[in-house]
């Protein structure tokens, strides 16, 4: 097995499960995505801004880029459709990140700008790192959209092949 293709897997997984989580947003409105709901960011919207920058600080460090902590300056997106197709981006850019992953990069470290001064981490470590916080923040929002009264998707049928979700497709390839 190519030592990228559990990292390609999870960055799949991901943009289908944003994608799904995105879907379920489709019928609120700005009053009802602004709103205030129980969780640890006050909002659906400040929930997913926040797993968007995130993305766009750990892709802009995976790809060596030069945005840092700046990409934490922008003002929040408070259209849930336009914030959709902006997320859509990143998740392409993570999946073909993981997509050209080989074992020199995987051994490579990456420079992350951070309020205390920059750190170096592993590519794999802030691959898992950028994983697990998707999935604990789009958690939260599954929370928040139950208190919207729109029923949570089913974001963990990637994987196996059993109850897999039949919207799985576009995204493995």
């Amino acid at each position: 097995m190519n030592p990228g293709q559990p990292y390609l897997s999870m960055a799949q997984n991901n943009a289908w499960a944003n994608h799904t989580l995105y879907t379920a947003l489709t019928p609120l409105t700005k009053e009802a995505f602004t709103a205030r709901r129980p969780g640890f960011f006050p909002s659906l919207c400040a929930t997913v801004n926040h797993i968007h920058a995130v993305d766009l600080y750990y892709i802009d460090a995976l790809y060596a880029g030069q945005t840092g902590l700046a990409v934490f300056d922008r003002a929040p997106v408070e259209d849930h459709i336009a914030l959709a197709k902006a997320q859509n981006t990143a998740d392409r850019q993570l999946t073909d990140m993981c997509r050209n992953l080989t074992p020199q990069i995987l051994g490579e470290t990456r420079r992350v700008e951070r309020r205390t001064g920059p750190t170096q981490e592993s590519v794999p470590a802030l691959l898992l790192h950028l994983f697990q916080h998707q999935i604990h923040h789009r958690g939260q929002a599954h929370v928040q959209l139950q208190d919207a009264g729109i029923a949570p998707p089913q974001l963990d049928a990637f994987h196996l092949q059993f109850e897999r979700a039949p919207s799985t497709g576009q995204f493995d390839k």
